[in-house]
C-alpha cells in the first residue's frame, strides 16, 4: 500500500489522471453531439417522409373524393413496416387506417405531434411512440400520417451504450497507461535517489543512470551527470592542493624556523640578527607569492572572475608585460623583443591574462640559456590574431619541457628534476591553465627547437570595438 501510495502520488500519475479527465470530458460531448445530431437526422427523415405522403393522399382526395382516399389508404395500411394511417370524420369517427387507439383530443388540432398509440393489428396493449402528423382536408375529414419512433430509440440507445462502454474503456486504459507510466517514472527516480544517497554518503564516482532513450530525464541525467563529474574534478584537485601544500610548504616553513632557531643560538651581533631576518622576510616573501597564485588559480577555477571582463586591447597587454621583464632579461644577458602590430580588442579578465603572460616570460627568462655558438638568448613575446581566436606567444630557447611532461605541468606545485635548483613554487603554468578554462580557452606547450613556445588561445569575445 505504501508502494501504491508513493506511484500515486507522482507527478506522472496526477499528470495522466488530468489528461484522462480532460478526454473523458472531451468523449462524452462528442458522444453526446453525435447521438443528438443521430436523433435529429431521423426525425428529419421522418418529417421529410409523412410531408410527401401527406401531400400524395391529399392528391388523391383531390382527385377522388372521401372514397378514393380510403381505399388508397386502406391499401397502404396494410403493407408490412408501413406508416401509420388514420383518416376521421369532422366528429372523429374512424373511417380507414391501422391505429386502434390515441390520446383523446389529439385529432383536434393540426401539426406535427410526438404521441403514444396502439395498432389495430397488435393484440398486445403495448403503447408506442411515434411522430405524426394532424392535416384536415377541405370537406372536414381528418388526416393523420405517422412513423414509430422505436428505430429511432433504438438507434439512440445503442449510440449511448456505445458511449457508456467507450468511456469506461477510455478510463481502465488511461488508468492503465498511468500506471504504467509512473511506474517507469518512478523506477527511474528512485535510481537517481538511490544514485544521490550514494553520493551524499561520500562516493563521488557515483553517475545517475541514462536509458538511452533521449527523453528528458536523460537529459536531465546526462546534465547532471556532467556536474557530478565537474565536483569531482574539483574536490580532487582541492584534495591534491591540500596535499601539496602540505607537503611543498613544509620545507619553506622547516627553514624558516630552523633559520630562526639558528639566529638565537648563534648570532652574536646586530648585523647577524639582522641578516637572519632579512632571510626570514624573502622566505615569508616566497611564501605568500605561493599564497597569492593558490588564490589566483582558485579565483579562475571558481568562475568568480567571469565578473571581471572588460575590453582590451591584447597587444598593449603583450607589450605591456614585456616592458615590466624587459631591466630583468637584461640583468641575466637575454634579449627580449615584443612584437608590434595593429590593435587586437578582445574581451576577457585583464588581470589574469597579465599575470598569465607574465608567468610565461618569468619561466622563458628563469630557464634560458646561451647555445653553443655563445649567442645571446633571446624571448619573444607576441600577440596575433586567427578568425576569432587570439594568440598570446612566448618562445624561449632553454631546455624545453619533454612531450611526455607537458600535460604533467599544469599540475599544482610540479616541477621538473633540471629545474628543482632554480627558485619557484610550481605554480606558474598552474594559473595559465586556469586562465585558458576560465575563457573557453587552451594552454598549448610546443617545441621551439630548442627551448620552448607556449601559447596561450583565447577567444576573442563579444568586444565593443571592431577590428
Amino acid at each position: 500500500m505504501t508502494a501504491l501510495g508513493k506511484l500515486f502520488r507522482t507527478t506522472a500519475f496526477k499528470l495522466t489522471l488530468v489528461y484522462l479527465v480532460v478526454f473523458a470530458v472531451f468523449a462524452i460531448f462528442l458522444l453526446g453531439y453525435f447521438a443528438f445530431n443521430t436523433r435529429r437526422l431521423i426525425t428529419d427523415q421522418i418529417t421529410q417522409t409523412v410531408d410527401a405522403e401527406i401531400t400524395g393522399l391529399s392528391e388523391q382526395y383531390n382527385q377522388g373524393g372521401i372514397r378514393r382516399l380510403v381505399t388508397v389508404v386502406e391499401n397502404r395500411a396494410r403493407r408490412p413496416g408501413s406508416s401509420l394511417y388514420l383518416v376521421t370524420t369532422f366528429s372523429g369517427e374512424g373511417l380507414a387506417g391501422n391505429v386502434g387507439s390515441l390520446p383523446t383530443g389529439l385529432l383536434n388540432d393540426d401539426g406535427w405531434k410526438e404521441t403514444i398509440y396502439r395498432r389495430q393489428d397488435e393484440s398486445d396493449t403495448v403503447e408506442r411512440r411515434a411522430l405524426v402528423r394532424v392535416f384536415q382536408l377541405p370537406s372536414g375529414f381528418r388526416l393523420l400520417v405517422g412513423r414509430d419512433l422505436e428505430e429511432r430509440e433504438h438507434l439512440y440507445e445503442i449510440v449511448v451504450a456505445a458511449g457508456k462502454w467507450s468511456l469506461l474503456l477510455v478510463i481502465v486504459l488511461g488508468l492503465a497507461g498511468g500506471f504504467f507510466v509512473a511506474r517507469r517514472v518512478l523506477v527511474r527516480v528512485d535510481a537517481m535517489t538511490e544514485t544521490t544517497r550514494v553520493i551524499m554518503n561520500g562516493d563521488l564516482t557515483g553517475r545517475l543512470p541514462v536509458g538511452g532513450s533521449g527523453d528528458e530525464l536523460d537529459r536531465l541525467a546526462t546534465h547532471l551527470n556532467e556536474m557530478l563529474a565537474r565536483i569531482e574534478t574539483l574536490m580532487a584537485g582541492l584534495k591534491e592542493v591540500s596535499d601539496n601544500i602540505a607537503h611543498d610548504l613544509k620545507t619553506p616553513l622547516t627553514r624558516l624556523r630552523n633559520r630562526s632557531e639558528e639566529a638565537l643560538r648563534l648570532a652574536k651581533s646586530e648585523g647577524d640578527y639582522r641578516a637572519a631576518l632579512e632571510a626570514t622576510i624573502e622566505e615569508s616573501a616566497g611564501l605568500i607569492r605561493t599564497f597569492d597564485a593558490l588564490l589566483m588559480i582558485a579565483r579562475a577555477e571558481s568562475g568568480h572572475a567571469r565578473d571581471n571582463q572588460t575590453d582590451f586591447d591584447a597587444v598593449e597587454i603583450a607589450s605591456g608585460v614585456a616592458e615590466l621583464y624587459e631591466p630583468v632579461a637584461d640583468d641575466k644577458g637575454i634579449a627580449l623583443e615584443a612584437g608590434a602590430g595593429q590593435p587586437l580588442p578582445m574581451r576577457g579578465n585583464r588581470e589574469l591574462i597579465s599575470q598569465a603572460l607574465a608567468n610565461f616570460l618569468d619561466n622563458a627568462i628563469k630557464y634560458s640559456r646561451q647555445d653553443a655558438s655563445s649567442a645571446k638568448p633571446v624571448i619573444k613575446v607576441d600577440a596575433t590574431r586567427d578568425g576569432e581566436q587570439i594568440f598570446f606567444t612566448v618562445t624561449d630557447n632553454g631546455p624545453g619541457i619533454p612531450e611526455a611532461m607537458r600535460g604533467k605541468v599544469t599540475e599544482r606545485f610540479v616541477r621538473l628534476e633540471a629545474s628543482r635548483s632554480v627558485p619557484g613554487s610550481g605554480l606558474g603554468l598552474s594559473l595559465v591553465a586556469a586562465v585558458a578554462r576560465l575563457h573557453g580557452g587552451e594552454l598549448r606547450l610546443e617545441d621551439n627547437n630548442p627551448g620552448l613556445r607556449a601559447v596561450l588561445v583565447l577567444p576573442r569575445g563579444d568586444v565593443q570595438a571592431t577590428q
